[in-house]
């Protein structure tokens, strides 16, 4: 049957069977996430979206926040937004040059009116992982919320909102969740009052020309993305066959190759913690003398190897570890990488240095 109709609009089997995706890729979610009621997912349309409901929805005039200095912007935007518009003050809790957060600084930073403490999983420039455990447990004892952006770990590294007194946990499809781009979401904790960014159709309360207020149509204003809510289930659906942990394994075991390779090369400037333990599975570096922009331009044009580089959305991340404004040479190591291909991504890197050697 085609499944390609508009789901919760009518009452055909095919508007029916479109709602039935949409609902079992919550309940996929659901389980990877510890999550016991679904219908506490809520879609968007990328992690950002997400944040930015959780962050703009839940803070009124008045409240502070907790963060750190490894967020992405999409943290970081919305909160100086607020902060620009006099409604926030905000604490940035620094962390050391690779990356390791101090939980007693994120205790020591808390006042009467800290509302939020909203930090990174691991950072998208270095991959530090950092103690959210840790964190949410110091925050449940002082009664705050605890919001963290999963965008970099969602899929690769286990996450149960219960165990982890995690309140707000934002997601996008598009990374280690398998799912296309355009897909992402936001679980909030029953009982948390969040203002909606939009109001609109839902299928539900039509006789209405109030918004409704139960989740998750409350949030969930407009058409869904359908046919990236299936790819997205599918994703989440090959994670929990194959498992967390041997995702995670078979990572580690390519950034520990990684690692090794650059570490030989006395050219090379790498950050981070340097430790497949102790992190995910990007690596940033720099090729001493070489700007990043410059060295991904050659590694992308002679080489066909694709990087990010400058400042990854991230320049808070990028002061932390000492190369803002230059920015990083970024590999992202993916579950179906290869050793093979890491070794043809060195050999390009060394070719690049014996090139530098030779025109100097």
């Amino acid at each position: 049957m085609r499944k390609c109709a508009n789901p919760g609009r009518s009452g055909h089997k095919m508007s029916i069977e479109a709602g039935r995706i949409v609902y079992n890729t919550r309940e996929l979610i659901g389980e990877l996430f510890g999550v016991k009621k679904p219908n506490q997912i809520i879609f968007t349309s990328n992690g950002t979206l997400a944040l930015n409901l959780g962050i703009k929805g839940l803070l009124k005039k008045g409240d502070h926040v907790i963060t750190s200095s490894l967020e992405h912007n999409s943290v970081m935007r919305p909160l100086r937004y607020l902060e620009g518009k006099g409604k926030i003050e905000i604490t940035v809790v620094w962390c050391s040059e690779d990356g390791r957060l101090d939980v007693k600084e994120i205790e020591k930073a808390i006042k009467d009116n800290t509302r939020l403490v909203v930090i990174t999983h691991a950072s998208n420039v270095i991959g530090t992982i950092l103690p959210i455990k840790e964190v949410g447990r110091i925050v449940k004892r002082y009664n705050i919320l605890f919001m963290v952006d999963a965008a970099q770990t969602a899929g690769v590294l286990p996450i149960n909102v219960e165990d982890f007194c995690i309140d707000l946990l934002a997601f996008t499809g598009h990374k280690s969740l398998f799912g296309p781009q355009g897909t992402g979401g936001l679980y909030i904790r029953e009982g948390i009052e969040i203002e909606p960014l939009t109001q609109g159709g839902t299928g539900s309360n039509s006789e209405l020309e109030v918004h409704p207020d139960f989740l998750p149509d409350k949030y969930e204003s407009g058409t869904h993305n359908t046919v990236g809510l299936a790819g997205l289930g599918a994703g989440v659906r090959f994670i929990l066959e194959e498992g967390i942990e041997n995702i995670r394994n078979r990572e580690k075991e390519l950034t520990s190759f990684l690692l090794k390779a650059l570490k030989d090369m006395d050219e090379i400037t790498i950050y981070g913690p340097k430790d497949p333990e102790l992190q995910t599975s990007i690596v940033s570096f720099n090729i001493n003398g070489l700007e990043s922009n410059e060295a991904g331009y050659v590694l992308d044009q002679a080489f066909d190897i694709m990087t990010r580089t400058g400042l990854h959305c991230a320049p808070s991340a990028h002061k932390t570890i000492g190369t803002f404004p230059r920015g990083t040479i970024r590999f992202s190591l993916g579950y179906f990488n290869t050793k093979e291909e890491i070794d043809c991504a060195v050999k390009s890197l060394k070719k690049i240095l014996v090139e530098r050697r030779i025109s100097r």
